[in-house]
């Protein structure tokens, strides 16, 4: 038997699966002791209103540039919590593993996520492991779910856009899509390119605490990119969106791939950018709160809503003329979160 693997026996429910939770899983991504481990957490002293989002990650290869799989799962969760001014709480882990798969690449994915968490302040309080045979899986797939405080009474969502309003980013697009890219095709890139993967509750906070009710709408563009996710801004609130090419924060670099493949950064994935739409007069309050923090120092103001067509996203290019911007048709860039 070789123990440097992952067995089919991991996930049988047994001794080998009581030990590899109790030798690796549980004491790295939560330290909850054997007296503790039962079949639900009991979660206390949530007052109010409270927030809660599930996603899966089957990202890539599990290990990119700037982060990895367990990074990225804790990231996405809390990031999906914060985009509705959640203060995230707590964190489930499901793993999905393949047979075969390396216990010392286990141990790392572990690790991050517990680095992850305990960065972004929330404890990952329960879970769940299987064990797939060869072949049914590729090496390992995460789902979390996540719940947080509701703290406030403001009105955060998707269609509270309103005509007059400025539309910030926090920085630059599409780094998470071009870094997972090229560690996925072995592709020679300048080291500039990382995954932009972070957990944004930090920045949030920080933005709700200064300006407030003047924050309308809390977005995070992964999948399908800045493009995407203002579209669907656009239609939820009914209002027009006006984005400026010029003004799109893009690195050299990751514009250089994209002119190469042919992609449009506007449709590459991030992971650690937020859309920030603010009324007009909060948003140089806004900018000026979100580049005093580390993931904010290139916040920049790329649009406005306007009163209609409802749902019409225009971008003005970079030689005067006018783009229409739609979501994006198909996959880009599949296996990407």
């Amino acid at each position: 038997m070789n123990n440097d693997l992952i067995l089919l026996g991991h996930g049988s429910g047994g001794r080998l699966s009581h030990q590899l939770l109790d030798e690796l899983i549980i004491p790295i991504v939560s330290g909850i002791p054997s007296s503790g481990q039962n079949d639900a957490a009991v979660l206390e002293g949530i007052p109010g209103r409270i927030a809660y989002t599930t996603d899966s990650f089957v990202v890539d290869p599990i290990f990119f540039p700037g982060g990895t799989i367990g990074s990225l799962a804790v990231h996405g969760t809390v990031n999906d919590l914060a985009m509705m001014g959640a203060r995230p709480l707590w964190l489930s882990v499901g793993l999905i593993i393949e047979e075969g798969f390396s216990k010392a690449d286990l141990k790392v994915i572990l690790e991050d996520m517990r680095s992850a968490a305990d960065a972004a302040g929330v404890a990952i309080v329960t879970g769940d492991t299987k064990v797939v045979p060869r072949g049914k899986a590729d090496k390992i797939f995460i789902t979390t779910s996540g719940v947080g405080s509701l703290d406030h009474s403001l009105p955060i969502h998707g269609a509270n856009a309103q005509a007059g309003d400025v539309v910030i980013i926090n920085g630059t697009i599409g780094d998470h899509g071009i870094a997972v890219m090229a560690g996925r095709e072995g592709l020679e890139v300048s080291t500039e390119i990382e995954s932009d993967s972070a957990a944004l509750n930090g920045l949030v906070a920080e933005l709700l605490a200064e300006i407030g009710a003047a924050v309308h709408v809390l977005r995070d563009p992964t999948r399908g990119g800045v493009a995407t996710t203002i579209k669907e801004i656009a239609q939820q609130s009914a209002v027009a969106i006006y984005l400026r090419e010029e003004a799109l924060p893009v690195k050299p670099a990751v514009r250089g791939v994209c002119s190469i493949l042919g992609l449009d950064p506007l449709f590459v994935a991030n992971e650690g950018k937020v859309l920030v739409i603010v009324s007009a007069g909060a948003a140089e309050a806004a900018l000026a709160v979100m580049r005093k923090h580390s993931l904010g120092t290139a916040a920049a103001v790329i649009g406005t809503v306007e009163a209609g067509p409802a749902g019409r996203v225009r971008m003005e290019t970079l030689v005067g003329g006018l783009r229409s911007v739609e979501m994006l048709s198909g996959e880009q860039l599949p296996r990407i979160c």
